[in-house]
């Protein structure tokens, strides 16, 4: 071992300043201080030039100068297969107190390959058997790359970035810098190459920023849907075709099914763990794209399959929260990303009587019951709230219940003679409905239901289908009538 570290140390050949067009990572933060830079440049999917730079101990210096001999003249999709376990390969093993080494140059690596993924930089000729699967670092994905694998596609992985913060339990999020760690693991685990796609930018400003503003001006926004529809689905698309592949893979619990019109997102077999509500933003080009190996599958049955198939996560539990609310409340991220603090406020009847005080209108959403703080004969739900003047308006359970919704910024796939029932709140049961729209775009529209539905929020998001298949979406504005 200490002959090739030495070996390596005495390479100093590629430890020197990264070309103008190169793409640079960085790692560092071990006990020791050290840190390493490595910088790639790529010419035709491959790898033209691999330099590194450090500070630090000997052993890191060694494991910068093995992954750039190791990178150089290979191709991206075989660098990205690189990981801590083959550098301390190729360095003949590495005492507990040198691994940071190994780790720390493959940080510094995947972060290079990274900034390469989100340059928009053909990285990889096409190949019909090829295709990209997203790996969350949970079972359901892991799952998917699975299935694909054992089915003979060329397999390749990539887990996105989208939020970053010290107060967030990256352990409990999809989308942390945690979860690209345990991801990349997972993948070079099944052989498969890991790509990182960095999108918090633009997930900080159209998601989180939406959802910021949304609860300061008294809607309920659903990121979930808005990240699926216009941020993350469509950029690994994109990345699959610089990468090369076919399709996305992804571990949804929905469907991809066909009519004259195209590709349309359908509900999955397991209605317990159906997703195509959050997919329901997605174009017909993308959904195209898509293909979902859990569709026909249940909860379980993914489980059995991670177990047979020896994955880590095969018991990993679900998350439960948004991925930046992770181990916060709410109450707590509003305060500090949007300015939202606590300001006293009136309860009220729908006569406008004042029946108490609540902390602040963002607390709260249509159909609440719990923490209104108001003392009555009857149970009080949340009738709607006004951001302008602090209000929060409740009344029997009754007055929730309406026969019209009004929606905004609609988007029909299909002729609106095509739906026949509405999703307004994830996990519900879908409301038999009518809808009069052509196909296209709606800035305004209202739905009719059939029966009533107890209070559809506004900001949440109106899943329009017909069947099992979403033929359109929009965002709740109102209720308009009741029964």
């Amino acid at each position: 071992m200490d002959s090739l570290l030495a070996e390596y140390v005495a390479d100093r050949s590629r430890e020197a300043d990264a070309p103008a067009d190169a793409f640079t990572g960085a790692a560092g933060g071990a006990a020791c201080g050290d840190l390493a830079r490595i910088s790639i440049s790529i010419d035709d999917g491959l790898v033209g030039s691999a330099v590194f730079g450090t500070e630090g101990c000997s052993a890191t210096r060694a494991a910068c100068a093995c992954v750039c001999e190791m990178a150089e003249g290979e191709t991206v999709l075989q660098v990205a297969r690189i990981g801590a376990d083959r550098i301390e390969e190729e360095l003949g093993g590495l005492s507990p107190a040198r691994r940071h080494a190994a780790m720390l140059a493959a940080d510094a690596l995947h972060r290079a390959i990274s900034a390469a993924a989100s340059s928009g930089e053909t990285l990889a000729e096409a190949s019909p058997d090829r295709v990209l699967v997203a790996v969350s670092g949970g079972v359901d994905s892991a799952v998917a790359a699975l299935r694909e694998q054992e089915r003979g596609a060329e397999v390749v992985a990539v887990t996105v970035k989208l939020w970053a913060d010290p107060d967030t339990d990256g352990t409990k999020a999809c989308c942390s810098p945690e979860a690209v760690l345990g991801a990349r693991g997972l993948t070079h685990d099944l052989g498969i190459p890991h790509f990182t796609l960095d999108l918090e930018g633009p997930f900080r400003e159209r998601v989180v920023g939406e959802f910021l503003r949304g609860y300061g001006e008294g809607r309920t926004p659903n990121p979930c849907v808005l990240c699926n529809g216009e941020v993350r689905i469509a950029a690994m698309v994109d990345l699959a075709d610089r990468l090369g592949a076919s399709h996305l893979i992804t571990g949804h619990y929905a469907r991809v099914v066909e009519d004259e019109g195209g590709a349309l997102v359908a509900a999955g077999r397991d209605e317990a763990k159906d997703q195509s509500y959050m997919l329901a933003a997605l174009p017909p080009e993308v959904v195209a794209r898509l293909r979902f190996p859990l569709a026909d599958l249940s909860k379980q049955e993914v489980r059995e399959i991670a177990e047979r198939g020896g994955l880590s996560v095969a018991r990993k539990p679900e998350s439960q929260d948004l991925c930046f609310l992770a181990g916060q409340s709410k109450k707590d991220f509003l305060r500090r990303h949007g300015g939202l603090n606590d300001m006293a406020g009136p309860v009220v009847d729908e006569a406008g009587n004042e029946l108490g005080e609540h902390p602040g209108h963002h607390h709260f959403t249509v159909g609440q019951r719990r923490g209104l703080g108001v003392a009555a004969t009857e149970p009080l739900y949340v009738l709607g709230t006004d951001a302008s003047t602090n209000t929060v308006r409740v009344g029997s359970r009754s007055r929730l219940s309406t026969d019209r919704v009004r929606l905004r910024n609609a988007v029909m796939h299909r002729d609106g003679g095509r739906v026949d029932r509405v999703r307004l709140r994830y996990h519900t049961e879908p409301v038999p409905a009518r809808i009069d729209a052509p196909a296209g775009e709606h800035k305004a529209l209202e739905v009719e239901l059939e029966r009533p539905f107890d209070g559809p929020a506004p900001g949440q998001a109106a899943v329009l289908m017909s069947g099992d298949v979403v033929v359109g979406h929009a965002t709740i504005a109102s209720q308009t009538g009741s029964k």
